[in-house]
């Protein structure tokens, strides 16, 4: 098997990593000390991220790919552990959608009139198309701040047609709601169907309408979607990172019918390397090492930073500079 360069985008840019091709799965190495190998897109993979892991390890350790790791997660509704392989228990932030009602109930009462409130404020959700004028809408909300969440925004002034580019991956399998007032796109969901579940990829909407809550509209639309067509689940990324226990994001979607589901994530090691990093913990990374307390403190310092280089930025008339991705 030929090793390649495969694009991948990591922290809002494209670099190419080395790659290769095992069962259908493109294998990528993002990491390079220890060289971590995963399945590229591994959320959206149907059919099972590594149906056949003794096989596929076989092949990958005679690909040429140099890689000291391979992980790998089972679905996040299977918590048990499937294989004699190390792993430990990774997350996800999961809204069961099989029962709308229930969702519904289940919320607190102020997401619940948040929900309420976007409609009474004028705020239509409905399933949209990614034609030229939701591209344009897409780009109006992107272009609204250079800082999201205390951080550089990696969206802040692309091109349209980079736009377009980025939010037409999975066509087949995505869907697209957007939150309309007066007829301006404020804000816009995007997931992905893979199997019973559905990866919510993208979920942002402008500051300046936040009265009108079109988060929480737009997240009751999802669920109600998801349930008509017999899904099962909607994923919105990870519940917690690492030892990043808590974040104002994790209150979000708690408040909003989101639930921690634990599954196991494999971390088999191929090399004398990887089994020493894998047995020191080594390869869970810094928010994975670090005490909660200091990993929340780097995080305040990191968002002063960000927002004092914004204001330097528009001091001097380079604001367009500031994020990028």
């Amino acid at each position: 098997m030929n090793i390649r360069y495969e694009e991948i985008r990591f922290r809002g840019k494209d670099i190419k990593v080395p790659s290769a091709q095992i069962d259908g799965r493109i294998v990528v190495v993002a990491r390079r000390w220890p060289r971590i190998a995963s399945v590229k897109d591994e959320e959206l993979v149907e059919g099972g991220v590594v149906p056949d892991p003794a096989s596929f390890i076989s092949k990958l350790k005679i690909s040429g790919l140099k890689i000291d790791i391979l992980t790998f997660p089972q679905a996040i509704y299977e918590s048990n552990p499937k294989y004699d392989y190390p792993y430990e228990m990774d997350n996800a932030a999961v809204a069961s959608t099989a029962n709308y009602d229930a969702w519904w109930e289940g919320l607190p009462q102020e997401s619940r009139k948040n929900a309420r409130r976007a409609i009474k404020r004028g705020v239509c959700f409905q399933v949209a198309e990614l034609d030229d004028d939701f591209i344009k809408g897409i780009k109006r909300i992107y272009d609204e701040s250079p800082i999201r969440q205390g951080m550089r925004f990696w969206h802040y002034r692309k091109s349209l047609d980079r736009v377009r580019l980025e939010n037409a991956t999975y066509p087949e399998r995505s869907e697209f709601i957007g939150a309309y007032f007066k007829g301006e796109l404020i804000g816009f969901m995007k997931w992905v169907y893979v199997g019973k579940v559905a990866q919510i990829m993208q979920i942002l909407s402008m500051s300046s309408h936040y009265d009108k809550r079109p988060m929480n509209g737009m997240i009751a639309k999802a669920v109600e979607v998801c349930h008509q067509k017999g899904i099962q689940y909607l994923v919105y990324s990870k519940f917690t990172f690492g030892n990043k226990t808590a974040s104002q994001l994790s209150d979000f979607k708690r408040r909003n019918g989101f639930l921690k589901m634990n599954f196991p994530r494999y971390f088999v090691p191929l090399t004398s390397k990887g089994h020493i990093v894998v047995k020191l913990g080594l390869h869970r990374g810094l928010l994975g090492v670090l005490p909660p307390r200091l990993i929340g403190l780097l995080w305040a310092v990191r968002g002063q930073a960000f927002r004092l280089a914004t204001r330097l930025g528009h001091g001097r008339g380079h604001s367009g500079n500031v994020a990028n991705k």
